[in-house]
């Protein structure tokens, strides 16, 4: 048990946290948009630190890449879980609680990676399939799958569902559209959550807004810019395992934006 139950910590905290090796022993963590950028190294992540991780993504191949890297690193097992989040259903989703009970049999964390930009285009042209798809992807299939797996998290000791923001999910920027709009649902969402769940249960739901990194959805939207100006995946770990430790206990319904200045 953390000796910061009473005490959360701050945001320059969970930014700078170090953590201690097997910090995360004995947990079982689903990484969603586990095949790429951020995903795939929170993954493997999560495995160094002693977590058994569920890999989520819709490209096997990936998946299987990370499985392989983090059994030739030592790690714990993985699991893979194929699933397009643009085109799974809730009852797809409910089979995977279930199947998560019957081959892992607890679910410790859930970092919802998994997103896309859509267009960058005023909203009165904003083509409206894919801004439906941008919604699905980001927001929809986020809610419906944390809701799925809500029964399994609150068996654990310390559940944590971390969402994954944006700077213009937090300050609305012009021609962001259903990405920005996306990012702002899933920040009310975290929000909703926690003030349903905070005297009932040990539930924590938290935002990451990672900031401008090194990752493929970075250069598609920033294309002038130079990649290696930005911070690596690699560079801000450190937030997200603080947020699936038991260091975080306590910290709750919060947007910790990794790079505050970007």
């Amino acid at each position: 048990m953390s000796d910061n139950v009473n005490q959360p910590l701050s945001h320059d905290d969970i930014r700078t946290f170090a953590p201690q090796d097997n910090c995360l022993n004995g947990k079982t963590i689903l990484v969603t948009g586990a095949g790429d950028g951020i995903g795939r190294i929170a993954a493997l992540t999560y495995a160094r630190y002693g977590a058994t991780v569920l890999l989520l993504g819709r490209t096997t191949s990936k998946l299987e890449a990370v499985y392989d890297e983090i059994e030739s690193l030592g790690g714990k097992q993985p699991a893979m879980l194929p699933m397009d989040l643009e085109k799974a259903t809730y009852s797809e989703m409910q089979q995977l609680e279930g199947l998560i009970v019957k081959e892992i049999g607890q679910l410790d964390g859930i970092l919802h990676n998994a997103g896309i930009l859509g267009e960058l285009t005023p909203l009165e042209m904003y083509d409206v399939d894919t801004f439906a798809k941008v919604m699905q992807v980001n927001f929809t299939a986020t809610f419906m799958l944390t809701q799925a797996l809500l029964p399994l998290l609150k068996d654990a000791d310390n559940g944590s569902i971390v969402f994954t923001s944006s700077t213009v999910g937090t300050y609305p920027r012009a021609f962001w559209g259903a990405y920005a709009l996306s990012k702002q649902a899933v920040e009310g969402m975290s929000d909703i959550f926690t003030q349903e769940t905070q005297n009932t249960t040990r539930l924590r739901f938290n935002c990451i807004n990672p900031g401008g990194t090194r990752t493929n959805m970075r250069a598609h939207a920033f294309p002038g810019e130079n990649p290696m100006s930005l911070k690596t995946p690699e560079d801000i770990m450190a937030g997200y395992v603080c947020l699936m430790s038991d260091d975080s206990i306590g910290v709750r319904g919060q947007v910790v934006a990794l790079q505050p200045k970007d």
